[in-house]
């Protein structure tokens, strides 16, 4: 390596003269040579110069050098450039490199970059795999914007309670009001799509309350829409179903003396002779009015039993649209712990829209000899909750959030999903997206900037600087 050249290059590449720094460290190698502190250093200004598919080469030629190490900063790195390139499946397949190097300091910029790169491709279950990991991982310093992206893979998916829990957690890692009042927002929508109006009012007035945040057009019309949902609620007495029947049938209509039923006022109870001609009737007559009044009987008794059981089927509709059934959410999410410690089949309670490895992965999840604790229930229509905690056969507890789609009258699980504790002990289901990065470190997604942490492990003869990654999800991030 031409010393000389090398450290013109790290010069220029220190006063931010990234095209001087690129045409020296490209003319400091020979031939053939395998340098990798100069092909790292290079690879990070061709990063800053735009220049991807060039970058992505160089991180490459310094992942040969395998005295050089630097395995998961480099990775990370050239899958940042890939996806900047628009090489995803070669972006995918670096980046799955960078997090399995157990060398590796700050794998949550590697898993940020993973779930950008899952996302664009349309892969959004390990979009927000990735994202997870990147949340629970001790060394991020904002575990806000993870949780944030995972949320927004959440609403994508179309688990709204789910993103609720994520901008949940994520509200408690973040630092900032900007950042709290995007995450508010985030909330909202999804505490919208819940169809929880309340909670989602109060979090849109977090959300403005400063003055300093706009809501889009969409997010507006969500705010006004709930906010007209609450008062729809509170603003009306709710009048009864069976209120609204008789009504129809012409009850109740007009009010009635049940004194004078015929509306003219009278002394006496018994009515005049002259007036009903009771005392002139004969037994033919008296036959005649038995016989109406059996029919008159006769009617009322299928108008009760006509009301009894429209009531019974809207009591069962009600029941059905507000989430419960038999078997009920509980007994199969209990039955299914006790199928797996039974060695049963506990395909039986999985939902048949899963595919045949969906399903194995479900039951690899469910730990066998645990006994379970229902901790709470989220009932919806078609979709409903589970928070269990299991304690373990082998000590500790571990706790789930079992997801349910009905089938018929009952329920089956269509996922089930371990929630995991942050670093502060606070509960931290696994968030996402939402248009905001910070890892660190960072740069700009949108200049093309890369990070360079390159020496600190195996190089310390640069005066003591060393270079890692500065961008967490690559330069040009699909997100």
């Amino acid at each position: 390596m031409n010393q000389e050249l090398f450290e013109a290059g790290y010069a220029a590449y220190r006063s931010g003269d990234w095209a001087h720094a690129a045409a020296s460290f490209a003319q400091a190698k020979s031939t053939g040579e395998h340098a990798g502190r100069v092909d790292h250093l290079l690879g990070n200004c061709l990063m800053k110069l735009g220049r991807y598919d060039d970058a992505a080469a160089a991180y490459a030629e310094a992942l040969a050098d395998e005295t050089y190490g630097m395995v998961g900063a480099l990775s990370t790195n050239r899958g940042r450039a890939l996806i900047a390139a628009g090489r995803l499946p070669e972006a995918i397949e670096a980046l799955s490199v960078a997090v399995q190097d157990p060398n590796y300091r700050t794998p949550y910029k590697a898993y940020n970059a993973l779930g950008g790169a899952y996302r664009a491709t349309g892969d959004i279950r390990n979009a927000g795999i990735a994202y997870r990991n990147a949340a629970i991982d001790e060394s991020n310093p904002d575990p806000s914007a993870s949780l944030r992206k995972l949320g927004s893979c959440f609403m994508d998916l179309g688990r709204p309670a789910d993103a609720v829990e994520s901008f949940r957690t994520a509200l408690d890692f973040s630092n900032t009001n900007d950042g709290n009042n995007a995450i508010y927002c985030d909330l909202a929508l999804a505490y919208v799509a819940a169809n929880r109006m309340s909670e989602a009012v109060d979090a849109f007035d977090h959300a403005t309350a400063d003055g300093t945040y706009v809501l889009s057009p969409e997010a507006q019309a969500a705010y006004d829409a709930a906010r007209n949902a609450v008062a729809a609620r509170t603003g009306a007495q709710r009048v009864s179903e069976t209120d609204d029947m008789l009504a129809a049938a012409g009850y109740g209509s007009y009010p009635v003396d049940p004194l004078d039923p015929t509306g003219a006022t009278s002394d006496s109870l018994m009515p005049s002779p002259e007036d009903t001609g009771f005392f002139s009737v004969n037994e033919e007559d008296l036959v005649q009015d038995d016989r109406r009044r059996r029919r008159k009987r006769g009617g009322r008794v299928f108008v009760v039993i006509l009301v009894l059981l429209l009531l019974l089927a809207a009591a069962a509709g009600f029941a059905y649209y507000s989430g419960f059934g038999w078997p009920t959410q509980e007994s199969v999410v209990e039955d299914v712990f006790a199928e797996k410690t039974n060695n049963g089949d506990v395909n039986k309670y999985l939902a048949p829209s899963l595919s045949s490895e969906s399903k194995q992965f479900l039951v690899q999840m469910i730990p066998g000899g645990a006994s379970v604790k229902i901790t709470g229930v989220n009932r919806a229509m078609s979709n409903s909750e589970v928070m269990v905690t299991a304690t373990l056969a082998e000590g500790g507890e571990q706790s789930f959030t079992i997801s349910l789609v009905r089938d018929g009258i009952g329920w089956k699980v269509s996922d089930v999903q371990p929630v995991f504790v942050s670093l502060d002990s606070s509960q931290a289901t696994v968030s996402n997206d939402a248009n905001k990065t910070s890892e660190g470190n960072k740069t700009s997604e949108g200049n093309g900037t890369s990070d360079n942490n390159e020496g600190s492990e195996n190089n310390s003869g640069d005066g003591g600087s060393s270079d890692d990654s500065s961008s967490d999800e690559g330069s040009v991030s699909a997100e």
